[in-house]
């Protein structure tokens, strides 16, 4: 059974830096596109940052040059390093997986809260 855990988000001050981890567990992806989604309430979940199979990474207009992420395909681990975070970037963080030829990621992290305050 295919399990995505995120690592435990936190309270920053603004301006500070957080680093998330996702450890997969049940099967490989190293042939599928990853990516870190948020969510605040009452709002739709918005897209954060991809990256894909070749290691190209695409990134939300609000988090270019401010957010990083990364995978290793040996350990099986995504991760998105966060600085100069400001307090909009409050949200559940989830990780999540696209499966080959699938346009939506099917697997979903059961979310993490990181909280900026100002």
């Amino acid at each position: 059974q295919v399990q995505l855990v995120e690592s435990q988000g936190g309270l920053v001050q603004a301006g500070g830096s957080l680093r998330l981890s996702c450890a997969a567990s049940g099967r490989t992806f190293s042939s599928e596109a990853l990516g870190w989604f948020r969510q605040v309430p009452g709002k739709e979940r918005e897209i954060v940052a991809t990256i894909g199979v070749n290691g190209n990474t695409d990134y939300a207009d609000s988090v270019k040059g401010r957010f990083t992420i990364s995978r290793n395909n040996v350990k099986n681990t995504l991760n998105l390093h966060m600085t100069l975070l400001k307090p909009e970037d409050t949200a559940v963080y989830y990780c999540a997986v696209r499966a080959p030829g699938v346009p939506v990621f099917g697997y979903w992290g059961q979310g993490t809260q990181v909280t900026v305050s100002s």
